[in-house]
């Protein structure tokens, strides 16, 4: 529901911008488009009283009605989008002079203004349809009773004791007895072991507190995550490179080029006597670790290796099946009061920990008793505990909500729970989160790319004068962090959060709520998860040459999102097939192969355009006609200069290039530029005096010779919004 909620807020924005004095052309019709903002805001408030409801608690017809009021609000935002591209198209048109402005003008505005007239008429007898569809067939609104959305700040300064620490003592030092034979033969033989356990147990955390507490022992490690739909030459230059980054850095896999065999060759010679340690994390597929195994080779040093998976059957073929146990009942409450009440929690007795607030303490015992020792259900219901009144009754409230609870292992419970803390969220962070789905399993999604895809499917909107949409959708990611929606992944170097990952439960969640809401179809395996055939976003993660997407019976036309994966890029459709694409990611996708950029600049929406490492040698000049392009990005490249079109570029708010491809002069132009990362300066003294126009940079990447320093810092003191140099 936030999907329908989230879109008519973005029309009701964009219906006002069509009453402003820049669209002088409609006001014949700007009559039509009060009534049109006045019955949408009538909508989105009867909207809000059912927008808190699971869709498990909601009447069928609320359902249908807020279907048809999602699609609704979709195809008015085209409209308007469509208009919108229109008008600007025809303002930045070259004209001859000035009495055939005039006259041109005047003909457009009469054919402007007939063809919005008759899609508004259209419009109103659609919403005319759906509010009496819903009205004859007396539909009640579902009531959800509000929810605080504030979390206690405090959680976040605990998750890594929380999370990491609670109650993995004895169970690592368990595994680690296990994987050295009790001591008998510490490190000089092969041992394998695989953790097993269904999702959420701490499988993963586990195998991570072994991994950093005997790492030291052995002559290299390396700690991976293998998933459902591994590529595996990207995992084995993952477990090469952290075996040896000095010898495995970007500059070998340049210079040499490893198919699959190669690198397991290459695997096999470089552990062949060296004393190793690796963790494979996420195994799903017995056939996929005989492939990995293949190398890994046996020596006469020893090594150790871990796997961790949810599958019983694959943990007794890999070898050594530890059964992860779910924490003690002391070890659960020392969990939940340390996320909720923080350094309060300082009380126990002969080692049981104690409830802060005796008038919790029954409740507390109650909730735990479902949470069966899980520790992400205890970690999730404390996010959510931690955002109520201290009261028994609030939180019995929640107790009585959960369901019959996790006793049974029931992982269809586990999901209640999950979802209790998802509708427990505003509704711009349940759509932001659910933008996560266009993501496979455990795919590390780095951070400022999926704030900036945010900001071009315009999730994030602007709260108030001075704050970037930069800064409202970082403070969004970590809100997500904080209420334990998604897991931060650090920067080794400086320490900061860089990207994260989606746990593989609440992944689980958000894929299935996407899809019921017709908000992400994936493409995996050969199938789409969604059941309609109207494509809203597209993420294609898995496809084969012999099983293509279905082009005749599905629409590309309305397609908002597209992210492709290199295992899916064999099914991509051709650019031609999108109309209203804002979102383009092909990250990694080898499209030299044949996959033609020609018709790029078609894409008038597109806002954001993901090239990073595509193998691309240079973009086509017509992309200076993507004038509402907010971010590019196209490192990782052999793209020694950008098109001189790209100083057109005016919306661009995001550029990431190489240090050694070549910007044209003309880029002071780019006056909404808030990020540059690498400009090699060291060319031209005009793009030095160039950077001194762009006053909206944070953060600034620059290679520059030392003797130009002088010249620079006075450029760089005009710049008053530089948070990174």
């Amino acid at each position: 529901m936030e999907i329908a909620k989230g879109t008519l807020s973005s029309v009701i924005t964009k219906l006002g911008v069509l009453l402003t004095e820049e669209y002088k052309p409609l006001r014949g019709v700007k009559g039509e488009i009060r009534f049109l903002q006045s019955e949408l805001e009538s909508m989105k408030g009867a909207l809000e009283k059912v927008s808190n409801t699971p869709p498990d608690q909601l009447d069928i017809q609320d359902k249908i009605w807020v279907r048809d009021l999602r699609e609704l609000s979709y195809d008015i935002e085209d409209y308007i989008d469509t208009f919108m591209v229109r008008v600007k198209g025809d303002k930045s048109a070259k004209r001859p002079s000035f009495k055939n402005l005039v006259h041109k003008s005047l003909i457009k505005n009469v054919r402007i203004r007939h063809r919005l007239a008759t899609d508004i008429r259209g419009i109103k007898s659609r919403i005319a349809e759906v509010q009496e569809r819903r009205l004859r067939y007396d539909v009640n609104n579902g009531v959800a009773k509000p929810t605080i959305a504030t979390v206690d700040p405090r959680l976040f300064a605990q998750y890594t004791e929380a999370k990491e620490l609670v109650g993995i003592g004895h169970s690592s030092d368990e595994l680690i007895k296990v994987l050295m034979d009790g001591n008998r033969f510490p490190l000089q033989q092969g041992k394998i072991v695989s953790i097993v356990g269904f999702g959420g147990l701490g499988k993963t955390t586990l195998a991570k507190h072994v991994y950093e507490k005997i790492r030291g022992l052995f002559d290299c490690c390396a700690f991976v995550s293998v998933s459902q739909t591994p590529d595996l030459h990207k995992l084995f230059m993952a477990i090469l490179y952290q075996l040896d980054w000095n010898k495995y850095d970007d500059s070998f896999f340049n210079e040499t080029f490893l198919d699959e065999q190669g690198l397991i060759n290459e695997l096999r010679e470089f552990l062949g006597h060296k004393r190793y340690f690796v963790v494979l994390d996420d195994l799903w597929d017995i056939s996929v670790w005989k492939m990995i195994r293949c190398a890994l080779p046996d020596n006469d040093v020893g090594y150790k290796i871990i796997t961790t998976t949810r599958i019983l059957d694959v943990a007794h073929q890999v070898g050594g099946a530890y059964k992860l146990k779910p924490l003690s009942h002391n070890d659960c409450r020392k969990l939940l009061y340390i996320r909720i009440f923080g350094n309060e929690n300082k009380d126990n007795i002969d080692g049981i920990e104690k409830c802060p607030d005796e008038d919790l303490a029954e409740v507390s015992e109650r909730i735990l008793q479902k949470c069966g020792g899980v520790p992400l259900a205890i970690v999730t219901m404390a996010s959510l505990l931690a955002s109520k009144a201290r009261n028994k009754i609030d939180w019995y409230d929640v107790y009585n909500s959960i369901g019959t609870g996790l006793q049974n292992s029931d992982l269809e419970d586990m999901r209640k729970i999950l979802s209790l803390s998802y509708y427990a969220m505003p509704s711009h962070l349940r759509i932001c989160l659910l933008y996560l789905s266009m993501f496979p399993e455990d795919y590390k999604i780095e951070k400022d790319c999926l704030i900036w895809m945010w900001i071009a499917e315009g999730f994030i909107q602007c709260e108030n004068q001075g704050k970037s949409l930069f800064a409202i959708g970082e403070s969004y990611f970590n809100e997500l962090i904080n209420r334990s929606m998604i897991q931060p992944i650090y920067d080794e170097c400086t320490g900061l959060i860089y990207s994260c990952q989606v746990h593989d439960m609440m992944h689980d969640l958000i894929c299935s709520l996407s899809s019921e809401e017709n908000f992400v179809s994936i493409l995996n395996t050969g199938y789409d998860t969604s059941a309609s055939k109207i494509f809203r976003r597209l993420s294609l993660q898995y496809g084969k040459d012999d099983n293509a997407m279905p082009q005749h019976t599905t629409s590309m036309q309305r397609v908002r999102s597209a992210i492709v994966f290199p295992s899916a890029f064999c099914v991509m459709p051709v650019l031609t097939k999108f109309n209203l694409l804002r979102v383009l990611n092909l990250q990694d996708c080898d499209i030299s192969r044949g996959y033609s950029l020609e018709y790029l600049e078609n894409l008038f929406y597109l806002r954001y355009l993901g090239l990073c490492g595509t193998h691309i040698s240079q973009l086509p000049e017509e992309i200076g006609n993507l004038e509402f392009l907010q971010t590019l990005d196209v490192r990782g490249n052999n793209m020694f200069s950008l098109p001189s079109t790209i100083v057109q570029l005016t919306n661009l708010m995001c550029l990431y290039i190489d240090e050694f491809t070549r910007v044209p002069n003309g880029i002071g132009s780019l006056t909404n530029l808030e990020v540059l990362s690498t400009l090699d300066i060291t060319v031209s003294m005009d793009i030095i005096e160039e950077l001194g126009q762009l006053m909206e940079l944070r953060v600034l990447h620059i290679l520059l010779f030392i003797g130009w320093s002088g010249k620079l810092v006075e450029c760089l003191c005009k710049l008053q919004n530089i948070e990174s140099l």
